[in-house]
């Protein structure tokens, strides 16, 4: 497992892409860890992605309306049309969508909290390399709440045991790797990230058999360009996850009604 990075990993794609929710302008669907939302130079040698997939599911072209990480899991949408693409994207930079994501960190977190917190803007040194440099940080802000805590008898330190918690996060900004990037300032990084993250912890997942980001965009919700509906999509957990939940002692019930 030495040789392990989280772009590697892929949940198993054993059939179509699971869809949340399906109109004439749009399609919600469950994007599995490791699959790219569309080519990228940053990962040339992959072959499958998520649009792709998509298009030969419904056998038409889909529009991607926004991006979801490589490691992370969770509800994407694609627009059926560019007219719909170009909509539903001017919502998401307006932050008229919500987005809600459950994780795994180090530590105990427990009640709710609010986290403005600053970002200076990531770059790729590829793709990015005409982006202008030294860019003040951008405001950036995060809703978090404990759902559930959990100690395990493996030790990554001094300690003889591991302590982690379950919270729910809500960007109410969208920068890059906003979440991983707040919870490794308040020094509970989200397990398996191994750019923000903390390796010792990481390395007791990947030998417990649960390698991987432990982010889960498990809930979207947006009022419709057309319609005008409350458009509200929740993903069930997916049985990576069940298994990790399973380890730790936690039900799925903790996200029920959540």
């Amino acid at each position: 497992m030495s040789d392990f990075t989280e772009q590697n990993l892929v949940e198993p794609i054993d059939g179509p892409l699971p869809i949340v929710f399906q109109d004439e302008h749009y399609v919600v669907v469950y994007k599995p860890a490791g699959l790219l939302v569309h080519r990228s130079w940053i990962a040339k040698q992959a072959t499958v992605f998520a649009m792709q997939l998509l298009r030969d599911q419904l056998g038409r072209y889909v529009y991607p309306v926004h991006r979801l990480d490589r490691p992370t899991c969770g509800l994407l949408v694609m627009a059926l049309s560019s007219e719909a693409a170009a909509k539903l994207s001017e919502c998401f930079s307006n932050r008229e969508v919500s987005k809600s994501y459950v994780a795994i960190v180090r530590g105990y977190i427990e009640g709710e909290h609010h986290l403005d917190y600053p970002l200076v803007e990531e770059q790729d040194q590829m793709t990015d390399a005409l982006a202008q440099k030294n860019k003040d940080a951008q405001p950036a802000v995060t809703d978090y709440r404990g759902l559930a805590l959990a100690e395990i008898p493996y030790s990554t330190g001094r300690f003889p045991t591991s302590r982690y918690s379950l919270l729910r996060l809500n960007p109410l900004t969208g920068r890059k790797h906003q979440l991983r990037r707040h919870m490794h300032h308040i020094s509970h990084p989200i397990i398996g990230d191994t750019t923000h993250g903390d390796g010792k912890h990481n390395r007791l997942f990947r030998e417990l058999g649960h390698p991987g980001l432990w982010l889960f965009a498990d809930q979207l919700r947006f009022t419709h360009p057309y319609s005008g509906e409350i458009i509200s999509c929740k993903s069930p957990l997916p049985p990576r996850w069940q298994g990790v939940f399973e380890q730790l002692s936690w039900n799925s019930s903790l996200l029920m009604g959540d």
